[in-house]
């Protein structure tokens, strides 16, 4: 039988109630939950809210996932775009309804174009982030996500600091070609 990854297990152990499990999936992927968030709504404060929107509707709907990949990842920042595109509806309907109170910081138009883009880069750095393997998905998740200095991550996964800084290279190197794939479709 193959090894569970850490989302795998996690995911697992927080479906049948364990909110220890739950809290390790939050750490590890609430900064690209928010990041992802942020990209749609260019609002730190509305980013935090679906960040945490983000992770209460993925608690209860966690018994009924099949994770099917390594990561998680790819499923919350599903989760985080339908609940950022419910706060840009609410927005909209709040604005609607506010006639002498206009938000200065919404276009007077919706860039639908740059909404695409932004949730199709969104799914694929997701997506890119989700299939590399393990040893990668945790280099990244701690240097780039955590912002571990790399002699730390190092220590922490038990490898050496030029192991993890050519990897991360590696994968840098790979998101920017995906999102440079993103950017030119």
């Amino acid at each position: 039988m193959p090894t569970q990854t850490s989302d795998q297990r996690w995911a697992a152990q927080a479906a049948s109630g364990d909110e220890s499990a739950f809290r390790k999936l939050y750490r590890a992927h609430v900064r690209p939950v928010y990041w992802i968030a942020y990209g749609i709504l260019a609002s730190p404060a509305d980013a935090e809210d679906i960040a945490q929107e983000t992770f209460l509707v993925a608690w209860r709907k966690l018994p009924a996932l099949d994770l099917q990949g390594e990561s998680i990842l790819p499923w919350l920042a599903t989760i985080c775009r339908f609940q950022a595109a419910n706060r840009l509806r609410q927005r909209r309907r709040d604005q609607a309804h506010t006639s002498d109170a206009l938000d200065d910081s919404l276009p007077d138009t919706v860039n639908v174009e740059e909404q695409v883009i932004t949730a199709a880069l969104a799914a694929r750095i997701a997506d890119e982030v989700g299939n590399l393997n393990e040893i990668d998905r945790e280099i990244f998740r701690l240097c780039a996500t955590e912002g571990y200095a790399y002699q730390a991550a190092a220590e922490e996964l038990g490898v050496s600091h030029a192991v993890v800084r050519n990897r991360l290279s590696r994968v840098r190197t790979q998101l920017r070609g995906a999102v440079q794939e993103v950017r030119d479709a």
